[in-house]
């Protein structure tokens, strides 16, 4: 009669993570950073379709990296979270804190089942408060843990190369050019210091803001054609609203 074939639960959470951290590793970076006034969003990728980079909620955006059908599913999961929450009690009753905890035990849940592959996800959720100390941002990995970002996050790709880059070029004081400067600067070294870097159009990055002098109470816009252009030819920012996501908006309650 033959043996079950046994592994040891530590090995087994070990090739999990070994096997998420690969698909991790393979997408293309994004860097969520502070500027004086809001939060940056900036991602390699030249699709005009698969957005990286989402609004969540009212002053609430995401991000992640990974396999495209897995985050799009977290982030469909948190926006339904997000509406119910603020339909069935008040709007500023959603808040970034509950969605971490909530995306967190969706992946950890999923992490530990062994009836099912790791998430290949690593995401962001970032929420602007009302001045930039009360500003937020939440790094989830693929097993649920959960990182309270200080002042940038980045994921994906060769991301400890590209943090070396933002943490030697960040200062509290950037304005959204400086800022969107620095993010692209490190996109483009992901090649590391021996290698020559990237330079990185229009057509190769997308780009979002939640913006504290936006006048709406949806604070999300997104960055892109002339206007990026214009931000990373360190031109005067761009200041005109070019719509939120189609996204409709429910009343307060």
């Amino acid at each position: 009669m033959s043996m079950p074939f046994y592994v040891a639960p530590e090995q087994q959470m070990k090739d999990r993570a070994d096997y998420a951290r690969k698909g991790i590793a393979r997408g293309r970076s994004v860097i969520v950073l502070h500027y004086t006034d809001g939060i940056l969003f900036v991602a390699e990728n030249r699709s005009q379709a698969l957005h990286k980079v989402s609004e969540i909620y009212d002053r609430i955006a995401f991000a992640a990296v990974g396999r495209y059908n897995e985050f799009e599913n977290l982030r469909q999961a948190g926006i339904r979270y997000a509406d119910v929450r603020g339909y069935t009690y008040d709007r500023t009753d959603v808040t970034v804190r509950g969605l971490a905890n909530a995306y967190a035990q969706l992946l950890g849940t999923i992490f530990s089942s062994g009836a099912e592959k790791p998430y290949e996800v690593e995401i962001v959720v970032a929420e602007l408060g009302a001045t930039p100390a009360q500003d937020q941002i939440y790094r989830l990995t693929y097993d649920g843990s959960v990182a309270d970002e200080a002042n940038f996050a980045v994921m994906g790709g060769s991301a400890d190369v590209i943090a070396e880059v933002v943490s030697r070029g960040f200062s509290s004081g950037l304005n959204l050019a400086e800022a969107a400067e620095l993010a692209v600067r490190g996109l483009g070294s992901d090649g590391g210091p021996n290698a020559a870097p990237r330079v990185l159009g229009v057509e190769a990055l997308e780009v979002a803001v939640l913006d504290r002098n936006r006048a709406m109470p949806r604070k999300f816009r997104r960055i892109k054609g002339d206007r990026l252009a214009v931000l990373l030819a360190d031109g005067p920012e761009a200041t005109a609203d070019d719509g939120a996501e189609a996204r409709p908006q429910k009343p307060a309650t």
